[in-house]
């Protein structure tokens, strides 16, 4: 009983410090979006040269609550976020939470298809590279790496672009074809709403859209990845325990994928957990590139509109999920590696 003890322990330390980031970040946050020289009621009337009304202007500002002093809008907005209330989007009008539920599936369907391309190739390769050290095949995989984390990902996608849409013909940017219907919402996740209600034409038109994007959001990752399972695997491999299994007589396949692999994990473990925090901010300027409706797109257009409970709401949530993947990442530390459970 004592190994769960020291798991529930670990589990309430990191959700109290969980709360305490977010509470800094919230600070940080509506502090730096507050104090830019930019005016949300004035864009949002779209005035020009200064010309437009003044009491309606004033109006509007008591309304949104921007004639108080900073350090109470700061109040009302924590206050309000207790009660799960991320405000009022001064552009599209609608609760913050609202809008997060419409557009986070399509990042979130993004990212995941991003990771588990991005872990599956990085494991193969990295395995690849650590087998055939200093020969061809490890030297094109790290040519392949260095060439993935020097790219920046708008580069790539507009690249990508010009190849397989321009050149290629391949489908269009966006989550589904123009002439196609999205599949009745359930979880709003295109392929999965697709599957659940046997809708495959759908399906099959929503993979061909998020082929393209998920490879160039992961991208990066994929590259950081490999280096890092590359480096975890030569480390292992030269451990006593698989020289004996080797001496044993054990297939190379046995030697490397079932007993290397499995500690070689445990670092690559938490570059994915950081790589899907990644994903996620990266998804920002994919979703851009590629006219992807999820939450990328929709703070591009709350920042150019100065709209401040959107930039809040988006901070916060992608935080949130951040700090959640890394304690998961600490929980499978302790599955992986029975020295921390002792």
């Amino acid at each position: 009983m004592l190994y769960p003890m020291k798991l529930t322990h670990m589990i309430i330390r990191r959700l109290v410090l969980q709360v305490f980031v977010l509470f800094g970040l919230s600070v940080i946050t509506f502090v730096i979006s507050h104090v830019l020289p930019t005016d949300p009621i004035r864009l949002m009337m779209g005035a020009k040269g200064g010309t437009y009304s003044p009491i309606l202007y004033e109006t509007l500002r008591k309304k949104w609550g921007l004639d108080r002093p900073l350090y109470e809008q700061y109040v009302v907005y924590m206050t309000n976020l207790f009660h799960g209330d991320l405000g009022t989007s001064i552009h599209s009008k609608r609760p913050v939470m609202t809008d997060l539920m419409d557009y986070f599936p399509a990042t979130f369907e993004l990212a995941i298809f991003a990771m588990i391309i991005s872990f599956s190739v990085a494991i193969v390769l990295g395995v690849i590279s650590a087998r055939y050290k200093d020969k061809l095949p490890d030297n094109l995989v790290r040519l392949f790496s260095l060439f993935g984390i020097s790219m920046p990902v708008f580069w790539i996608g507009l690249l990508s672009l010009a190849i397989m849409y321009y050149r290629l013909g391949w489908v269009g940017p966006g989550r589904i074809s123009i002439y196609l219907e999205p599949p009745t919402r359930i979880t709003n996740l295109f392929l999965l709403d697709s599957i659940l209600t046997g809708n495959w034409t759908t399906f099959v038109d929503s993979l061909q859209h998020i082929i393209l994007p998920a490879l160039v959001l992961g991208f990066e990752s994929t590259a950081m990845i490999t280096r890092i399972t590359r480096g975890s695997m030569l480390d292992v491999l030269s451990q006593d325990y698989i020289r004996t299994a080797h001496a044993k007589g054990l297939s190379e396949r046995v030697v490397y994928y079932k007993h290397a692999l499995k500690n070689a994990l445990i670092p690559v473990s938490t570059v994915v957990g950081l790589g899907f925090g990644w994903l996620l901010g990266g998804s920002v300027l994919v979703e851009t590139i590629f006219n992807w409706p999820g939450l990328g797109r929709y703070v591009v257009h709350a920042s150019l509109s100065s709209d401040f409970m959107p930039i809040l709401g988006v901070t916060l949530f992608i935080a949130l999920i951040f700090t959640t993947v890394n304690l998961i990442v600490d929980l499978a530390y302790y599955v992986l590696d029975p020295r921390i459970r002792r």
